[in-house]
């Protein structure tokens, strides 16, 4: 039996590529505890840096796999626990890195960033993993959509959190509302997607951002990536107070930064 995910370190950035081509690499129970013990591991590895999530074979994800939906729908015997009961969650239990997701990994907050590579489809659930990720690569003929909406399959993978406050209430509505497709001019333009690429190119493209990230001072940046997520819903006051408590930790290297600057290192927006 083939996996379902695999994993390549590229020195300090960890790939993992979803593999199930059969279905568009749309995920299944297995492979959505795959994912989210791939991730655990990215988290925990010192080593690593940044991850680039990535699908094989011309397309990101298809979502939920509806066919394995179909067979739990056949296989299920009345006053019997429900498939899905283990996905059961309270708020208490998000703290970080977080529990596991019907997708996998889209109820974690990762330590370090995630970079997703989005070929072909991204849609329903599978635009959820991509809405996880901190960054979109996309290429030029890739798209997302709430393809679920003709199938009344819900957005619970973030989809109905990350995508308002990435790209807005009123986009967000337009799409998850329609479930229409969005290709990649338009989510660019939306911010649904960060860069865009010649078709074929999302993953080195990918893999060229994460190393740039993995070149910067880790600490500061992390502390303010964190300070980030963490500021949503937070009156202004204490937002800034934790702003203060997490980068004040990184003083020490901003000096060490600006020596750099005066040495010459940097300058004119050089990397």
């Amino acid at each position: 039996m083939k996996n379902s995910i695999s994993i390549e370190q590229q020195g300090a950035v960890t790939v993992v590529t979803l593999n199930r081509p059969e279905v568009r690499n749309a995920v299944d129970a297995a492979t959505a505890r795959e994912l989210h013990a791939a991730f655990l591991a990215f988290d925990a590895d010192e080593a690593a840096r940044v991850a680039v999530f990535h699908g094989s074979h011309g397309h990101f994800c298809a979502g939920w796999d509806l066919l394995s939906g179909a067979r739990m729908a056949q296989q299920a015997e009345p006053d019997q626990p429900g498939p899905f009961t283990a996905l059961e969650f309270l708020p208490e239990d998000c703290v970080s890195p977080g529990p596991l997701g019907p997708m996998g990994p889209s109820r974690l907050l990762l330590s370090k960033p995630v970079i997703a590579a989005v070929g072909g489809a991204a849609v329903a659930g599978g635009m959820e993993l991509a809405l996880w990720c901190d960054m979109r690569v996309m290429e030029a003929d890739a798209y997302f959509g709430v393809f679920c909406r003709r199938f009344g399959v819900p957005l619970i993978d973030g989809g109905t959190v990350r995508l308002p406050r990435l790209i807005g209430m009123g986009h967000a509505m337009d799409l998850i509302l329609t479930g229409r497709k969005v290709e990649a001019a338009e989510a660019l333009q939306m911010g649904l997607c960060n860069r865009v690429v010649p078709t074929g190119q999302a993953l080195d493209a990918a893999l060229a951002l994460a190393q740039q990230l993995c070149g910067f001072p880790q600490k500061t940046m992390l502390a303010d990536r964190q300070s980030a997520y963490a500021q949503w819903d937070l009156p202004l006051p204490q937002a800034l107070h934790q702003e203060w408590q997490r980068g004040k930790q990184c003083i020490e290297d901003g000096l060490q930064g600006a020596l750099r600057f005066a040495a010459g290192s940097g300058r004119h927006g050089k990397f």
